[in-house]
């Protein structure tokens, strides 16, 4: 296991891309730390980086007490797990998991050994003398888990493992390998542009957008304070409500003229306000107007979707919640309501 830290650093490709801007975070020992954002935002380039994939424009990358910028990934002690899985379609199970310790001349009973302790681990015993085309897509991943496993590595690296695989599958791998990576305790390093993914499995989490590290934080704060208006709306599911409003008369006011806090002090102008969906009910003697659009069926819950004044907005109901037909009112949790900057879309 090792610590990975990250000191400013920066890729810029040879037509003058920048793909990630100067950069610096620590990641603890047995850590999992999800790199969560867009397509395009630089968390693959990042994590390629730190796999020793791609090369680091401008500073320094330490694995343990180690500044591996130069060194090739082989000699960085890491494992990596992709997207696409890589399995050598005329090689068995057996022979796909032990291949990395075949090349490293490891002992053949180490390797049996290793093996054999990778595939009880991963429910793979009786899979074993099967080719990767007689696999599920679920069961080729954990083969993919496997050969990783058996290196002992210091780092694990995923590069959004679990993007071909449907849904169900997708939620079944996830507590997998989060069950994994805790009994093995192997620091973690998780790339995803699926916040459900984030939230679900991350220690910590790192927000990047545009190639610049938007917020780092455990999934708690990046949902309940998020630094941005770009973070409110990328991490929940429904995102955060963002509403124009302005600061007026000491107040912070909805175009609808309501108060919803105190105005901080010397504020003035234009402002916007984030209320998570949960954190607002449907009140027949509510404080807002709302006019009920279109209903979302979830089971557990159900999502009121329409408008306040001319702005799109979302309720999060139970499943016996009573919903009127049309207009109705909607009060807030006051202790919930977040302010943005409406120019730089920066919290407050």
């Amino acid at each position: 296991m090792a610590q990975v830290s990250l000191n400013n650093i920066r890729k810029v490709y040879p037509n003058g891309i920048e793909a990630v801007t100067p950069s610096s975070f620590g990641i603890a020992d047995g850590e999992f730390v999800v790199l969560v954002g867009p397509s395009g935002c630089g968390k693959s380039t990042l994590l390629r980086m730190i796999a020793g994939l791609e090369d680091i424009t401008e500073g320094d990358l330490r694995i343990g007490d180690r500044v591996v910028n130069d060194v090739d990934p082989a000699d960085r002690d890491i494992a990596m797990v992709f997207q696409n899985y890589a399995l050598y379609p005329h090689m068995t199970v057996r022979k796909n998991i032990g291949y990395g310790l075949k090349n490293r001349k490891t002992p053949q009973a180490e390797i049996d050994r290793k093996v054999v302790a990778a595939a009880a681990m991963l429910n793979l015993e009786d899979y074993l003398d099967r080719k990767p085309s007689q696999l599920s897509g679920g069961q080729r991943q954990r083969v993919a888990m496997g050969r990783a496993i058996v290196r002992d590595p210091a780092l694990f690296l995923f590069d959004e493992p679990l993007s071909n695989l449907d849904a169900k599958l997708r939620h079944q791998m996830r507590i997998e390998i989060k069950a994994l990576q805790q009994r093995l305790g192997v620091t973690s390093i998780y790339v995803t542009h699926d916040q459900v993914e984030a939230m679900t499995m991350a220690d910590r989490i790192i927000v990047l957008n545009g190639g610049r590290i938007e917020q780092i934080g455990t999934p708690s704060e990046i949902y309940h304070n998020p630094a941005s208006t770009f973070v409110a709306s990328f991490m929940g599911a429904p995102p955060m409500n963002l509403i124009d409003a302005s600061f007026d008369s000491g107040a912070v006011r909805l175009g609808c003229g309501m108060a919803v806090m105190d105005a901080p002090t010397g504020r003035t102008g234009a402002i916007t306000v984030g209320i998570r969906p949960e954190d607002v009910t449907l009140d027949a003697v509510g404080e807002v107007d709302f006019k009920i659009g279109i209903v979302e069926e979830l089971g557990a819950h159900r999502l009121v979707h329409g408008r306040l004044g001319e702005q799109a907005f979302t309720v999060h109901v139970g499943k016996a919640a009573e919903i009127p037909a049309g207009d109705t009112k909607i009060s807030f949790d006051r202790t919930a309501v977040r302010l943005f900057d409406t120019m730089t879309g920066q919290a407050l």
